[in-house]
């Protein structure tokens, strides 16, 4: 017996980790509806009056089969007149925080500082809580340029490093692109500060050019708006600053590449324009609904429909725990649920789901069950989701938080990690991408999210109850922790530093234990079920 028993466990083990590496992804200007693997990712945006708290909100669930998993603090510094900065490219695929083989596209002028910042695949948040988040939404292959020097994830770095608002961080992304232009596909950037939310759509000038046209439209402070990888600026209203800006050239390059014309008396609209095939896409559309309906259900939206509102005004006010939430849906209760067929007969005679019903099937299993895949909120291709708060009266240390957690959202906890930290937990800093290692925190989620697939309806309850413990004491003891913290910042900066650094550490690393154990605990109990 215990031969056979040992074969199936390894051989199941073998599978876990072939899981945990999709197939290559096609380019991000892939047709609108996307095949599996593609890589995709949603952002929620939260304005101030919208949440619980006074708190602005962007995410970023960076569903990705090929991004790094490291991640560290980058400080500030001062730099002397006429330096100039390296740009690199596809610097989110590195080994590590000091990886010497990241490829070069050219050199910048240096800015006199340059502010600390939270890096990931894609940077997060900087000192004064200017956050980021972001989805790709593609564009029309000829507006992608071969000259520029900027790719998406280094405008990102770049704005971190130069900008300390929203406002601030459009500004420099145009200064930047204009000067050296973008060389990547469409991009939507989300941008938080303490007082703001802004929508920011950009793409290249077209092949041979240096450039980029770009717009960018204000979420009102009380409601909460949604990017799921399709352009969603339509009409923009450049009279009235407060909620819309542009590139100077947004009207002339679409009338000079024959996608609008002024003379046929139709409305300019952005995202039609510059990327159309996105908003015929059920693959992005899907996503958008669900997030607006969870948020303002007696809005009734049409799941078929094309274009919904740019925002709404939420039903209620939300927290983190809330967005998170919404990260972890999976249509559950609507017809668009993928375990809703899988049932099977319990020992009590009830019909219940299989205990195989995932909604996280990968394709052999959906043809085997003959299903439709839909591109769930929630992703089990995700390498991390960064759920931020900016807050307005707090000094940035403290009012700066990046709500983060690795692999799929349903599976993980998210923790606290304040952007006033010396550095990130150890195996934070260690990439998974190259090779299985226990000092990788990013694997310790990873594991136990794909063995829960197996046998998801039990065993989800049992790494639920645990990601759920973890943030719960989070959340519990945030404002006990930050009224403590204040006060030592008052006092003593530095030490509040040491304080915020232990505190978003001790959380970090017993999330990880925690995970490395559960692994364990889930062999032992569902060994014999395979």
């Amino acid at each position: 017996m215990s031969k056979p028993r040992t074969l199936s466990f390894l051989v199941l083990g073998l599978a876990v980790l072939a899981l945990s590496f999709p197939p290559p992804s096609p380019a991000p200007g892939a047709p609108a509806d996307a095949p599996p693997g593609f890589d995709s990712c949603t952002s929620i945006l939260v304005g101030r009056g919208a949440s619980v708290d006074g708190s602005t909100m962007t995410s970023h669930s960076c569903d990705s089969g090929t991004d790094r998993t490291w991640m560290a603090i980058v400080p500030n510094a001062r730099h002397k007149p006429g330096e100039t900065a390296k740009v690199y490219h596809e610097s989110k695929r590195t080994k590590g925080p000091n990886d010497p083989d990241r490829l070069e596209t050219g050199e910048i002028p240096q800015v006199a500082e340059t502010y600390a910042y939270l890096d990931a695949a894609y940077p997060i948040m900087n000192e004064h809580q200017l956050a980021i988040g972001e989805t790709t939404i593609g564009s029309r292959r000829e507006l992608v340029s071969d000259k520029g020097l900027i790719d998406a994830p280094e405008l990102y770095r770049l704005v971190l490093e130069r900008a300390r608002t929203a406002r601030e961080a459009i500004r420099v992304a145009d200064e930047l692109t204009r000067a050296h232009g973008y060389n990547d596909w469409g991009e939507c950037l989300t941008f938080a500060d303490p007082r703001e939310v802004w929508h920011f759509e950009i793409h290249g000038p077209g092949k041979g050019r240096i450039g980029a046209v770009w717009a960018a439209q204000r979420v009102p402070d009380d409601e909460i708006g949604v990017s799921a990888n399709a352009g969603r600026i339509r009409e923009i209203d450049l009279a009235n600053p407060e909620f819309f800006m542009a590139s100077g050239n947004v009207h002339a390059l679409a009338e000079e590449m024959g996608f609008w014309s002024k003379a046929s008396g139709k409305p300019f609209e952005f995202c039609y324009a510059y990327n159309p095939d996105s908003r015929t896409s059920l693959y992005c559309r899907r996503r958008e609904w669900r997030v607006l309906s969870l948020l303002a259900p007696s809005l009734r939206l049409n799941p078929e429909s094309e274009n919904f509102p740019f925002s709404v005004k939420p039903e209620k006010k939300v927290g983190v725990a809330d967005v998170l939430a919404i990260f972890r849906d999976t249509y559950a209760g609507t017809e668009y649920d993928m375990t809703r067929t899988l049932t099977a007969v319990n020992r009590k005679g009830e019909t219940v789901k299989s205990p195989v019903a995932t909604p996280f099937m990968n394709a052999d299993t959906l043809a085997l069950f003959r299903l439709k895949r839909e591109r769930t909120i929630c992703s089990p291709a995700a390498t991390y989701l960064q759920v931020t708060q900016s807050r307005e009266g707090l000094p940035g240390p403290i009012g700066g938080v990046v709500w983060l957690g690795y692999d799929n959202p349903a599976a993980t906890p998210h923790v606290p990690i304040y952007i006033g930290i010396a550095q990130m937990p150890a195996s934070y800093m260690v990439d998974g991408r190259w090779a299985f290692s226990r000092d990788c925190a990013w694997w310790a989620f990873r594991t136990v999210s794909r063995l829960a697939n197996f046998r998801w309806q039990e065993m989800s309850q049992d790494v639920q109850k645990v990601w759920k413990g973890i943030e719960d004491k989070a959340f519990a003891g945030q404002a006990a922790f930050e009224a403590e913290a204040l006060a030592l910042y008052k006092k003593d900066p530095r030490k509040a530093r040491d304080l915020l650094t232990k505190y978003s550490h001790d959380l970090a690393n017993g999330a990880v234990a925690a995970y490395w154990k559960l692994l364990d605990d889930l062999w032992l109990k569902y060994s014999g079920s395979f």
